[in-house]
């Protein structure tokens, strides 16, 4: 940890794990592109880090096409199903958050491979999908990141002995570095290299996940994953200190980030020292009201009027920033929410980019494997509300609010940054962390990441408005920040908590550089 990022002359692969960020590398050089690496990166991580993402997820990505010139989101979150609906959860104040009946929103992950395959890549699902098949067949190390995460939901995971199996062999949670083997999820990966998309959604795959759910008790049918499709949406952006910033368009709450940043720009970061009082402070505030307003609207924007041109509108970003007090922390709240997913980032030497985020929404998800799939299915659908009053009520194929938001900063019209993280509630204040340190404080990509970082509000399950910070905030900037009124929590000096943050910048040489989290397993990779 040193602060010495890995740079590359034609192509750079950061992800959460380093046989994922290799796999990544190794479809480069055996010809693809950076589409065809990303979805080999994120089926390699479906394998590699299974406790946060996998093929019974959602994922979003921003995509940058150098022979195109522009930059595209796809959505590949999934509705709930038609039979879902609030009187499925009658007598009940809130949807489960583990098991099947917490799963309630089809996987779009498997789609979103197909999608920027058939957009944009080079190679065939089938031989993206070679890496992948190879660590879920002959096994891999064991994380010490998946073996924390196994003991935190090992009763969640043996409340079924299909996970169990899988993930607690023979009773016992694995060692760090032992030999983890998935036959079922591998046997499940090759059917998708025969069949490809449609044998996820509409044959026999789909057909096995709906058989068990209805068995279980579930409340997704056959029909639900055949009617599924993801879709390509126009990204929303602001511009900030040069750059124009992009991100997933609502269901995602990226728009909260380019809320935040509306405000920062109003303050003159020249007069603020990096890691002083006023630029934490000045952060989580703006942080905030940026929150305050995402819980309000964010939901499916099929079934709600999102007012995005008046959220990202400069004046009422003035308005917002006027509000803040430089020395007294606003009392607002935020809802609890999801922190395991996994971001990832690729860019070729054709100038092609690839900025992606994919997840099971709580640690292993809904805890359930669909039959001998070998597929985790996720618990995202629990974020919906029984309120009927909610914004984010639960409703009929419908999307719910999304955490994940890859990020891209573009500069006269071509990727410079691209950038993102794990963890839920964290994933808008660390991307301003890293912007922030990268463009006001000339940090590189791998220092931007290392630095102290801090996440406020409740992640899901924890019931105060805390400000944790890492043990390595200076103590007097820690006790001016009580003194204001945050409510602070001291935490390991690279805590988990903070989430998986990796970057990729290229800069006027077009130069790859890449800084991954010491928080996690990953690698940035580059040559």
């Amino acid at each position: 940890m040193g602060g010495k990022p890995v740079i590359g002359t034609r192509a750079m692969v950061v992800s959460p794990h380093y046989l994922a960020s290799a796999a990544g590398a190794r479809i480069l050089q055996r010809g693809g592109n950076a589409f065809d690496a990303a979805v080999a990166v994120s089926a390699c991580l479906a394998v590699v880090y299974p406790h946060m993402t996998g093929l019974g997820g959602d994922a979003f990505w921003l995509t940058y096409s150098a022979v195109e010139g522009r930059v595209r989101a796809y959505n590949g979150s999934g509705r709930s199903g038609y039979n879902v609906n609030r009187e499925s959860y009658s007598g009940e104040s809130s949807i489960p958050k583990r098991g099947i009946r917490s799963a309630i929103t089809v996987p779009g992950m498997v789609d979103s491979w197909d999608a920027v395959l058939q957009q944009y890549g080079r190679l065939t699902l089938a031989e993206v999908l070679k890496p992948a098949i190879e660590y879920a067949s002959e096994g891999f190390p064991i994380s010490p990141d998946q073996v924390h995460n196994t003991w935190l939901a090992e009763s969640v995971l043996k409340a079924q002995p299909l996970a169990s199996a899988i993930y607690i062999p023979g009773g016992r949670v694995p060692e760090a570095g032992e030999r983890f083997v998935q036959h079922q999820l591998a046997a499940t990966l090759k059917k998708l290299q025969e069949g490809g998309r449609d044998a996820f959604y509409k044959g026999e795959l789909a057909g096995t996940i709906a058989d068990y759910m209805l068995k279980a008790g579930g409340l997704l049918t056959r029909e639900d994953f055949m009617i599924h499709a993801g879709e390509w949406v126009e990204p929303i952006s602001t511009d900030y200190s040069g750059y124009t910033l992009y991100q997933a368009p609502p269901n995602s709450q990226g728009f909260a980030a380019l809320m935040t940043l509306n405000m920062l720009e109003l303050f003159d970061f020249a007069d603020i020292a990096h890691g002083s009082y006023e630029y934490y402070h000045l952060l989580v505030e703006a942080l905030k009201l940026s929150f305050r307003d995402r819980d309000q609207v964010l939901t499916d924007p099929s079934f709600s009027d999102i007012p995005l041109k008046a959220l990202l509108d400069k004046g009422y970003a003035a308005k917002l920033a006027a509000s803040i007090s430089l020395y007294e922390a606003a009392d607002l709240i935020s809802e609890p929410l999801g922190r395991d997913t996994a971001y990832a980032a690729v860019v070729d030497e054709e100038g092609n980019a690839v900025s992606f985020i994919q997840s099971l929404y709580f640690e292993y998800g809904s805890g359930v494997v669909a039959g001998d799939t070998g597929i985790l299915l996720q618990n995202r659908g629990s974020f919906f509300s029984l309120d009927p009053d909610a914004v984010n009520r639960l409703e009929p194929h419908k999307r719910t609010f999304h955490t994940l938001m890859p990020a891209m900063a573009c500069k006269d019209g071509k990727p410079a940054i691209l950038y993102g993280t794990q963890g839920g509630e964290g994933q808008p204040q660390t991307q301003t962390l890293l912007l922030t340190r990268m463009l006001h404080y000339g940090m590189n990509p791998q220092q931007a990441v290392e630095a102290p970082r801090f996440v406020w509000g409740r992640t899901w399950g924890e019931p105060t408005q805390e400000l944790k910070l890492e043990s390595r905030v200076p103590e007097a900037v820690q006790q001016r920040l009580a003194a204001a009124g945050h409510i602070v929590k001291r935490v390991e000096a690279y805590d988990g908590v903070m989430g998986h943050a990796h970057v990729i910048t290229i800069d006027d040489s077009g130069f790859r550089i890449g800084g991954t989290d010491p928080r996690c397993d990953g690698a940035a990779i580059g040559w």
